[in-house]
């Protein structure tokens, strides 16, 4: 009962200050906002994607291994900051879409118009999906398929050495805005405006 009401709530107060304008990705993956039910599913994925970006000699989410979760997880859940996108019961892909920067995102982009942002942080698609382009819909949606009250701009970052995901978000029409370092190396920032 507890945990319905709780539900409940997540969704009275999304319907509030967001909307799904593309239910559908690629009309097969059911858009939707994660739910408290959906938390263990989206821990075994983010921690399936961490071991994978390890297989790849990276050490990005590596804090996860580690059982460290610096975005809180199953806080973004309860706050409704996740979404996924489910072919049937299937998790296929997951993003994080904040309404407040996290501490994380004070460090690499200051206060400025931080009201008026969403910040993408895990990107996430099962490796049963993978090879589907699939993390470039994802984006696509973040941008076209979902608004937000309030917000006109999306803002995410990766690491500035990787030239694969650097080029990816500016193929995806993010623009660069310059890079910034903190304790944990150097950062690209993306921004994308978008229309209201």
């Amino acid at each position: 009962m507890c945990s319905l009401r709780r539900n409940e709530q997540v969704e009275e107060r999304a319907v509030k200050d967001y909307g799904i304008i593309r239910p559908l990705l690629e009309d097969r993956y059911a858009a939707v906002q994660a739910v408290s039910g959906d938390t263990p599913r989206i821990q075994q994925l983010l921690l399936k994607t961490a071991k994978w970006l390890q297989s790849r000699g990276s050490s990005q989410w590596s804090g996860l291994l580690r059982g460290e979760d610096s975005h809180r997880t199953p806080e973004a859940v309860e706050r409704g900051d996740v979404f996924l996108f489910k072919n049937g019961e299937d998790v296929a892909a997951m993003v994080m879409l904040l309404r407040k920067p996290s501490e994380w995102d004070i460090e690499l982009w200051g206060e400025a118009d931080s009201d008026r942002a969403v910040y993408v942080h895990r990107l996430a698609i099962d490796r049963d999906y993978a090879g589907q382009r699939l993390g470039g819909s994802v984006l696509q949606w973040v941008s076209e398929g979902i608004r937000f009250i309030g917000k006109d701009r999306i803002r995410l970052d990766c690491i500035a050495s990787n030239g694969a995901l650097n080029a990816l978000y500016q193929t995806m029409g993010y623009t660069y805005v310059g890079e910034s370092t903190n304790s944990d190396g150097s950062f690209s920032k993306f921004e994308k405006r978008l229309t209201v």
